[in-house]
């Protein structure tokens, strides 16, 4: 009887890069592969890129050379490299480059892995073991046919990209480079998604686009994200939706009304702004002044009462000035935002900032400003999170960690807790007994 065939998947990125994963591990199992969680025991290795920083590349580069390694004790070893890294057009140049990875894929498309496996080895030992031809056709055609709707072991959410590629070209940003122009998809599809995934017992979704409010624009149909939460929101046993990233210029007030009216969309808002000086923010190509991100502020607050809202923040991007980063750290000690994603700007591959502008902040200079953002956010976290002590939330159980159960309130607060009972996939009430400025623990009430 020959031995089951296993792959190892490392992801890094953003959560359409998890969507993309989990897709191609339910095809690669539909096929009749199993998982592995140590790449020297796989037969087959994929790595799920992202490039959108430096720091992550350098990642990348790593794992492939550990790679190249073991291709060299092992030939038979399949390595395959999908994601932001490939992009629509670098397969030829990673090629070049690393000649002993043997399948290139781009973003949110794994058909040339399957079309490998098809024509390889591993598929011809599956021949053999299903001793047919049209059975082993038909598993090859449902792999290449599934969408991205199966999740592996006891997931309670799902990521669902409902936008891919994004056209907005932030001067910064090299996604639009890497994963094409932007492209709803039909909300019939991502309906049908969405109930299988309920089906097999998901209870939150996370609709995810890299700007998911202009979800709808490019389609023929009179779309949009409010319209398309709305028909989500009727799904029988869909208990929890969210949706990111948003973009100040798109997030309308008809969105907003829709997530403070549907019990079910949580109130918890996605908005980079990147940074707080509006020269900053006009060398970016963002298309808003800090006084229009405010007023928006205020109208996610008026419209939405005690709105999570969350950001992302470059420190350091070109001929950023102390001044103009003091705007910023002023932004937000005023905001209060509830979590900031810090990164320090780093060049990249034909973007407009890397072609036209000069990296002129030291390293040195990014990390003391990164720490002082971080600084800032723990005490403003630390008060808000003690305003919870004592308080009940209602959690949506996500998983265990050490033992620990762990979940997420509506407003995405991290809460753990410890129950003998399983709980996976319950939503319960925990009162806070303890807090930190980036999670809760408390007691399950019964």
């Amino acid at each position: 009887m020959l031995k089951t065939k296993k792959y190892h998947l490392w992801t890094i990125g953003c959560q359409m890069n998890e969507a993309d994963s989990r897709h191609l591990a339910s095809q690669l199992e539909t096929i009749g592969f199993k998982s592995t969680p140590e790449p020297d025991n796989a037969d087959l290795v994929v790595l799920n890129t992202c490039v959108v920083r430096q720091q992550a590349e350098n990642k990348i580069y790593g794992r492939l050379g550990s790679l190249k390694t073991a291709k060299e004790k092992n030939p038979d070893l399949t390595i395959g490299l999908m994601g932001c890294m490939v992009g629509m057009k670098e397969a030829p140049t990673l090629k070049h480059r690393f000649p002993y990875v043997d399948v290139f894929m781009p973003p949110s498309d794994s058909t040339p892995l399957i079309n490998y496996l098809e024509r390889h080895h591993f598929l011809q030992e599956l021949r053999n073991q299903e001793k047919s031809d049209r059975r082993l056709r038909d598993k090859i055609q449902d792999a290449k046919n599934l969408l991205p709707m199966n999740q592996r072991g006891n997931a309670v959410t799902a990521f669902v990209p409902i936008v891919l590629g994004c056209s907005h070209a932030c001067t910064f940003c090299i996604i639009p480079y890497r994963r094409g122009v932007e492209r709803s998809r039909r909300p019939n599809e991502i309906l049908t998604e969405i109930n299988t995934l309920v089906s097999q017992g998901i209870k939150e979704v996370m609709l995810l686009g890299q700007i998911v409010d202009r979800y709808g624009a490019d389609l023929d149909q009179n779309e949009s994200l409010s319209g398309l939460i709305r028909k989500i929101h009727e799904i029988d046993g869909l208990e929890r939706i969210r949706f990111l990233t948003s973009h100040p210029n798109w997030m309308t007030d008809d969105l907003l009304y829709t997530v403070e009216e549907l019990d079910k969309v949580c109130p918890h808002i996605e908005i980079p702004v990147q940074a707080g000086n509006n020269n900053v923010l006009a060398n970016m190509r963002r298309g808003y002044t800090c006084e229009d991100y405010c007023k928006l502020i205020d109208r996610i607050r008026t419209i939405i009462p005690g709105a999570t809202i969350n950001t992302d923040i470059i420190v350091g991007f070109p001929n950023e000035s102390h001044d103009q980063f003091n705007d910023t750290y002023q932004l937000v000690k005023d905001i209060e935002f509830d979590k900031i994603h810090i990164s320090k700007y780093s060049t990249r591959p034909k973007t407009i900032a890397t072609r036209k502008m000069i990296d002129d902040v030291t390293d040195d200079e990014k990390t003391e400003r990164r720490n002082i953002i971080d600084e800032a956010q723990y005490e403003i976290l630390e008060r808000k999170n003690k305003s919870l002590l004592g308080q009940t939330l209602e959690v949506l159980v996500e998983n265990k960690k050490k033992d620990r159960w762990f979940g997420r309130t509506m407003h995405n607060k991290l809460v753990f807790f410890d129950d003998p009972r399983n709980l996976l996939g319950k939503t319960i009430h925990v009162k806070i007994g303890k807090t930190s400025p980036y999670s809760l623990i408390g007691d399950p009430m019964n």
